[in-house]
């Protein structure tokens, strides 16, 4: 039993199809208000799915699902993909010649006729031939080479003897164009052919029939800006290919666009360096501090940079060790303030008067313990514009408490040690005194080398006033 079969296998580059996968998301493959898809393939121009958008009739593909869901039509041949990359991947009937029980299968055909169209050829340099196993060289099978330029194939499947001569080894013959991706030819899968109608098979396509060197000045010239003309390599006609540094439609007036390269984090990554980008290239520049090193061509500091560089590392340096013994003098300075008023507060009594105020907890009138910061923050720190008297005992002070209570703050110069716990007996009496004619006391501060005393405000003069002034020696 004899086969004809035409076996060609497609090595298909995924490269390309990611390539053209982002230049359909960065940039337009057809033309304005045109139609890009019908289902999942895109179409792009030169191809095109209405009239006016494809470049000829010979680019204008029908999209349809008369035969299932919508795939597109070009000519008689259904298309899976269109590649600007001068491909179009299509699915081909197999040619088949079966018999059952002796009989010929009226349902199968031993003869498949493939007309590419004037623009595109069956592809010589992509399809290889690719055996798993067994081999195909004449005996039970066959095959031949696609030649350059071919237009035009009929795959027949033929026996030259009688089925029932031959036995029923295998019921059927095959003859057909497969995909490497899709197929791989195998002995054994001949059998697997019996259920499979359609192999894809991979056209090359170009623009016309005339060269580059014919077209370029011509107003039918196709290729847009920022592309190069290609001559086809399978048959005539020329194609277009968006120039180094471009991406996009080649076929599409302003298809090819700049390709922003320092996107790309291998270009310029070495120390000192920054891409800049230009049209159609980047050039690596060294930044700011750094110069090229012609010989080595690398980017190398700068010697004045490096100085510069280690001084305001020094600067720095001295600014955090300025800081951090700021803070830490402040910090010990504020536990020898704490230590030192804890001190004077021992000393002049405090803990004798905590103890007789804890006796007089149900006591109304009581002696209040004031803080240095209090009647600081209170006399505007001793401001000398509240200044109500002064003395040989000292100097008082009218302040206002934070309850806005205006008080007079007496502020000793003298210490007498030797009358600690008389002065703080005094001071629990004093503050329970409350009569019109004694000024009431309200407390004092421990905090200070000399007690500070707290009075109420009396506005209407001074005692020594009442008795020296004759206006109002007779007020009393």
């Amino acid at each position: 039993m004899g086969f004809l079969g035409i076996l060609i296998q497609v090595t298909w580059v995924a490269v390309m199809l990611s390539e053209l996968a982002a230049a359909a998301i960065a940039f337009p493959i057809v033309l304005p208000n045109c139609p890009d898809k019908c289902g999942d393939v895109e179409i792009p121009y030169p191809f095109g799915l209405t009239e006016g958008c494809s470049k000829n009739q010979n680019f204008l593909v029908n999209c349809t699902n008369s035969l299932g869901p919508t795939q597109p039509i070009l000519g008689n041949l259904t298309v899976t993909n269109f590649s600007l990359e001068r491909q179009a991947h299509v699915l081909v009937y197999i040619a088949k010649d079966c018999y059952k029980q002796g009989v010929r299968d009226p349902c199968t055909s031993n003869v498949v006729w493939l007309y590419s169209g004037l623009n595109f050829t069956i592809s010589n340099t992509q399809n290889s031939r690719y055996i798993v196993n067994g081999s195909c060289s004449g005996v039970g099978c066959c095959e031949v080479d696609i030649p350059n330029g071919l237009h035009y194939v009929a795959m027949e499947s033929r026996r030259f003897k009688n089925h029932t001569e031959v036995g029923a080894l295998n019921p059927c013959g095959y003859a057909f164009i497969s995909q490497q991706t899709m197929f791989n030819f195998s002995i054994d899968s001949l059998h697997s052919l019996q259920h499979k109608k359609m192999t894809p098979v991979v056209l090359d396509w170009a623009i016309g029939i005339e060269t580059c060197k014919d077209i370029v000045n011509k107003s039918s010239y196709t290729c847009g800006g920022n592309s190069a003309c290609i001559y086809s390599d399978n048959g005539s006609g020329y194609r277009c290919k968006c120039k180094e540094g471009y991406h996009g439609n080649p076929y599409l007036q302003h298809g090819c666009q700049d390709i922003n390269e320092c996107e790309n984090p291998n270009h310029c990554k070495l120390p000192g360096q920054k891409c800049i980008n230009g049209l159609g290239n980047f050039t690596c520049s060294c930044i700011k501090g750094y110069h090229l090193d012609v010989s080595a061509g690398i980017c190398v500091p700068n010697q004045s940079s490096r100085l510069v560089t280690l001084l305001v590392g020094i600067r720095i340096s001295f600014i955090v060790v300025l800081v951090c013994s700021s803070w830490l003098y402040l910090i010990v300075k504020k536990r020898q303030l704490i230590k030192l008023k804890q001190r004077f507060f021992e000393h002049n009594g405090g803990l004798i008067l905590k103890q007789k105020l804890s006796k007089q907890e149900n006591s109304v009138e009581t002696t209040k313990i004031f803080t240095m910061k209090e009647l600081k923050k209170a006399t505007n720190n001793y401001d000398e514009t509240l200044i109500i008297g002064w003395g040989g005992f000292g100097t008082v002070y009218k302040g206002i408490l934070p309850n806005n209570t205006i008080v007079a703050i007496k502020k000793s110069k003298i210490e007498d040690e030797s009358h600690i716990e008389q002065f703080i007996n005094e001071v629990v009496v004093l503050s329970q005194i409350n009569h019109r004619n004694v000024v009431k006391l309200l407390g004092c501060c421990l905090e200070t080398q000399v007690p500070l005393l707290v009075y109420e405000f009396i506005p209407n003069g001074t005692l020594f006033e009442y008795i020296h002034h004759e206006s109002k020696v007779f007020t009393i």
